[in-house]
């Protein structure tokens, strides 16, 4: 007969990962004019454009508000472009919800990819509701969390894939949003890490709805889940929750051996300011990251089309290069379902303006998808990987995302290549996409609001860094409030 030792029930120290989370989160400090928070700056106002944006479409506002109709919760988050007044849990999701929805908020590849400006959610409900609560926080403080946000969902997906072994990058978000809304909340460090500890712990969202036949409207979602879920578990702790200090390490029952084949997560670099830094904004394009250079090259094949007196129709076949993570997350052959299909099929991407000679938010709907020369047109697209373009993806001092465009007509000519290795929202053409971005920002504003709160909202987050830093949170949000 044999015989077990038994588990042991002595709690070890928290795993490394939790703890160096918990010491940046508390004790790093950010430069207050360096390059983090003026990009952080131009972070936050493109997401709260994103947001309103998002609102235009019925498919996004339906899922919005309280979960019990006419509640308003006194000193409650206010939820931009709408009357909303809610709890911040609910408000996290409101806000998530509304800055993913349609694909077009910033975005940092790697080993992992993912939209950190989706911790929006999390960061500026938490702010806002603390802040009505009599606690001071400013514009400041809501771009140090979102700094400290990019660099732990950025930080972790620099070498760990997660969608390797099936899971969604939106546990980044919420690994990273509880980490920085449990200091907001006034955890201690120790308490930080028991936070951290239970969005590992949490279940995990599949990345079944990313990805064909399953693709779906949950993928514009899930990140404002994660939101609600971070601010939901920070509370937790807050109200005395334990932490499960071997989250990540315990054998058999830790993340690592149910959730990542055994491996340990591997750092390129100590946290610092690196992601917000080298973030990639969607300024042209509502389009998944990975075909937003071959959307701008489909532009320029369009005007050489044009040029030559062609269109579309006279289109034998298209041959795009491209990474290896473009291939295997967005290169879809068959129908496609539904606005997140399409705007997760880099053929659809490219097809459209080839068609139409643009690409924006409304073209992904089921009205715009029904013409049949984007099928047409899709059919004739293949896609083949360029191992150099896989290479200088992953390389930290390139980090491009290069796609290329080599299209033969009809009558047999084979027009020039055309090849774009970084798009305008990469660091290296930020000086050329920061006005840009700020017309998006205009555009998204417009739909909204009149003239006049048009400018008072200009006037502000376009004002001097120090100055824009200083408005209480309050002040941001109601600058952004349906009258």
């Amino acid at each position: 007969m044999s015989s077990s030792a038994g588990e042991s029930t002595i709690r070890p120290p928290a795993d490394k990962v939790l703890q160096d989370i918990a010491d940046y989160v508390h004790d790093y400090e950010i430069p207050a004019t360096g390059l983090a928070m003026k990009t952080a700056s131009l972070c936050l106002i493109d997401t709260i454009g994103c947001g309103l944006e998002g609102l235009r479409f019925p498919e996004c506002t339906k899922l919005l508000g309280p979960v019990v109709e006419g509640t308003i919760v006194p000193n409650g988050t206010k939820v931009p472009g709408t009357n909303y007044q809610l709890d911040p849990i609910r408000g996290a999701f409101n806000i998530g919800t509304i800055i993913r929805w349609l694909d077009f908020n910033d975005c940092f590849l790697a080993a992992e990819w993912g939209h950190p400006s989706d911790n929006l959610g999390a960061i500026l409900a938490v702010a806002d509701h603390l802040t009505r609560q009599g606690q001071k926080f400013t514009v400041k403080d809501l771009l140090e969390g979102m700094v400290k946000a990019h660099e732990i969902q950025g930080g972790l997906a620099l070498l760990n894939s997660f969608n390797r072994v099936g899971l969604d990058h939106v546990v980044l978000v919420k690994v990273a949003s509880t980490a920085v809304v449990s200091k907001m909340l006034g955890l201690s460090r120790e308490q930080t890490v028991d936070a951290i500890s239970q969005a590992w712990v949490d279940g995990q969202s599949l990345r079944t709805y990313r990805h064909a036949p399953n693709t779906g409207p949950r993928k514009s979602w899930a990140a404002g889940d994660a939101c609600a879920r971070a601010v939901n578990l920070a509370l937790l702790v807050k109200k005395g929750e334990k932490g499960l200090p071997s989250v990540l390490t315990a054998k058999t029952w830790g993340f690592y051996d149910v959730l990542f084949k055994g491996k340990p997560f591997e750092f390129q670099r100590p946290f610092t300011s690196y992601i917000m830094e080298n973030v990639l904004f969607k300024i042209s394009y509502p389009a998944e990251f990975h075909a937003q250079t071959a959307v701008e090259a489909a532009h320029i094949v369009h005007s050489k089309l044009k040029a030559l007196g062609k269109t579309s129709e006279d289109i034998k076949s298209i041959r795009i290069r491209t990474q290896e993570a473009a291939i295997r997350i967005i290169d879809k052959k068959g129908p496609l379902d539904n606005f997140a299909d399409r705007d997760h099929d880099i053929n659809y991407m490219v097809a459209y303006p080839l068609i139409f000679g643009e690409l924006t938010s409304e073209s992904y709907t089921d009205k715009s998808a029904a013409d049949p020369r984007i099928d047409a047109l899709r059919a004739k697209i293949h896609c083949v990987e360029d191992k150099a373009f896989s290479v200088d993806y992953h390389d930290p001092e390139k980090r491009s995302i290069g796609n290329s465009l080599l299209v033969e007509l009809n009558d047999g000519t084979v027009l020039e290549e055309v090849q774009v290795e970084y798009p305008v929202g990469h660091k290296r053409r930020r000086e050329e996409g920061t006005p840009l971005l700020l017309n998006k920002f205009k555009r998204h504003i417009s739909h909204h609001f009149d003239e006049a709160q048009q400018k008072q909202i200009l006037s502000t987050v376009t004002a001097d860094l120090t100055e824009f830093s200083k408005l209480p949170v309050d002040k941001f949000t109601e600058l952004f409030v349906k009258a």
